[in-house]
């Protein structure tokens, strides 16, 4: 089945009013962001995508792909299921070696060339994080910011899911500006539950939550395009001093004086 589309028709919020965005259309090569204080509903909503919704769910909301409601095997068939679910939370029930666990995957995914799509898959997980992924390590061994790292770029590169959810990637200490970049080389619908007002503003456009329910939808424009250009060069500051901190240098207001001259120069 060919994905062209996923819609999402809206449901009630927390108190059972209707919520005020009725429906979204998301086609391949979308990048959308979700929105809202926490406790808003942002993952309630990316829950009700990954599972299908049929105004089965507390929200009531239906999703839709391609205009209609999906069929049962897309669900329970994971050589088929479209949506893949990068959540916070990556316990691990096995401590299988990183290439082990790539391998196993990539058999169930049916992939002509495991060696190849392990390759590629650690090649996209190690730009995100700063200390290299090896095959032999332990799944379990893996630092939060590796694990996220892996789980993206297995969803990506093996996985091949054309939705993909990631859930507040901000959090996981991996380097979101080559987050970005690097998926949208890909034609795939990227979904962000984010705090992070740079990859809110690098999304096409974001639903903005509030008591559970979907409040409002707001399309990028090109002014907000520029300021996130700006923040991406403070987000690059950040890392840069992150990086000297972590490498135990001492850091003086000499060298942050620099480093904001620098910025203001690129700005």
């Amino acid at each position: 089945m060919e994905i062209r589309t996923i819609g999402v028709m809206g449901g009630c919020g927390k108190t059972g009013e209707p919520e005020k965005v009725e429906r979204f259309e998301l086609k391949m090569g979308d990048i959308i962001s979700i929105v809202g204080p926490t406790g808003c509903g942002k993952t309630t909503l990316i829950n009700d995508i990954e599972l299908f919704a049929n105004r089965n769910t507390p929200s009531n909301r239906l999703v839709l792909i391609n205009g209609e409601p999906i069929s049962d095997d897309f669900t329970f068939d994971p050589r088929k299921h479209p949506i893949a679910l990068i959540s916070q939370h990556t316990n691990f029930l096995s401590d299988l070696p990183v290439g082990e666990f790539l391998k196993i995957h990539s058999k169930v995914r049916g992939g002509d060339n495991p060696e190849r799509l392990i390759g590629e898959t650690l090649e996209f997980a190690n730009q995100l994080t700063g200390e290299a992924i090896i095959v032999t390590t332990g799944m379990t061994e893996l630092s939060g910011g590796q694990t996220r790292s892996l789980l993206i770029a297995d969803a990506v590169i093996i996985g091949n899911s054309p939705i993909i959810l990631l859930d507040e990637i901000e959090n996981a200490g991996i380097h979101r500006t080559k987050a970005l970049e690097l998926l949208k080389q890909y034609n795939k619908i990227f979904v962000f539950v984010t705090h992070d007002p740079h990859i809110a503003l690098l999304s096409d456009f974001r639903i903005i939550m509030r008591n559970g329910s979907m409040e409002k939808l707001i399309c990028t424009n090109q002014e907000e395009r520029r300021v996130a250009g700006n923040l991406g060069k403070i987000d690059n500051l950040m890392l840069n001093f992150r990086g000297l901190i972590r490498s135990g240098q001492e850091i003086s207001e000499r060298m942050m004086t620099e480093q904001m001259e620098i910025l203001n120069q690129t700005t």
